[in-house]
Formats: structure tokens, C-alpha cells, sequence
């Protein structure tokens, strides 16, 4: 996803930032059937996004649209109520305080920790040490953070 983003709020190209989603959204939607883990981590994050507002573009629709059928088709894991709403609340302080904590005071650690996002790390780490899901979720979890990262610094390098 963030080379959709990227491609979208960097270079207002909407073309591919549509073929990233598309491709987003997919590779989420095979995640989401196959784990549970997945489910909850992704369908969090797609529900805090959208109660944020943070689906602000076509390409955003179009990820979304291209999981929700996805998923629907395929049907995903039965999951805990409880269990869900701990992630979208965490996706939920993860995208408030990215956008807001640097806005609201100069503390380094404090807008690292925002930055990068770690509530919905710690909730996954937490969570899986409670086995709600396989540790493994968690660093697969960390896994595709770190690769969110990569992206974005090669976008930058090659575009």
C-alpha cells in the first residue's frame, strides 16, 4: 500500500497507485482467508482507516473494494468481536497519533513511537502472547512493517 501512496500523493499518478492498491488488496484479501491472525490485522486496519477518513482517494476505493470482494468471495476466519475491536483501536491510535502527536509537541521519543506506529505492534505482540493467534502473526506482523518501510524508501530512491 504504500507504494500506491506513494504514487499517489508523491507523483498524482493515479494509474499506479491503482495497480499498487489493486495488487494491495489482493495480496491482503489471500492473507485475510488463509490466517486469522491476517484477518484481524488487516480488517482493523481497513476499519480504522475508514473511521479516520484516511481512504482519500480512488486508489484507496479501489483497495478496498478489490479486499471486501475478495473476502466475501472467499470468506474469511471466524473471528472474536473482542479480539477485533483491541486492533481497530490500535490502527485507530497508530493512524490519530501518526498525524497529530508531532503537530502537538516536539518529544522525539514520543513522535518516533507514532511515526512508526507501534500501538498495533504492541497490541499484536500482546495478543498473540495471550493466543488470540500464532506468535508467528507477530513477526510476520513485523515482517510487513519493516517491508511498509522498504517501500517507501524505494520509492524515493528510484522515483
Amino acid at each position: 500500500m504504500k507504494y500506491s501512496d506513494d504514487f499517489f500523493d508523491e507523483r498524482n499518478d493515479l494509474k499506479y497507485a491503482s495497480i499498487f492498491g489493486v495488487l494491495c488488496g489482493l495480496a491482503s484479501a489471500v492473507a485475510a482467508v488463509n490466517d486469522i491472525g491476517a484477518a484481524y490485522i488487516f480488517i482493523a486496519i481497513l476499519i480504522g482507516n475508514l473511521l479516520v477518513f484516511k481512504i482519500d482517494g480512488l486508489h484507496h476505493v479501489i483497495t478496498l473494494a478489490i479486499f471486501v470482494i475478495a473476502c466475501l468471495i472467499c470468506g474469511i476466519p471466524q473471528l472474536s468481536l473482542v479480539v477485533l475491536l483491541i486492533c481497530i483501536l490500535a490502527a485507530i491510535s497508530d493512524e490519530v497519533g501518526h498525524e497529530t502527536i508531532s503537530k502537538v509537541t516536539d518529544n522525539g521519543l514520543l513522535n518516533l513511537f507514532f511515526e512508526y506506529r507501534f500501538v498495533m505492534k504492541i497490541v499484536i505482540f500482546l495478543l498473540a502472547v495471550c493466543g488470540a493467534f500464532s506468535f508467528w502473526v507477530f513477526i510476520y506482523f513485523i515482517m510487513f512493517e519493516v517491508a511498509y518501510v522498504m517501500a517507501g524508501i524505494v520509492f524515493e530512491k528510484l522515483n
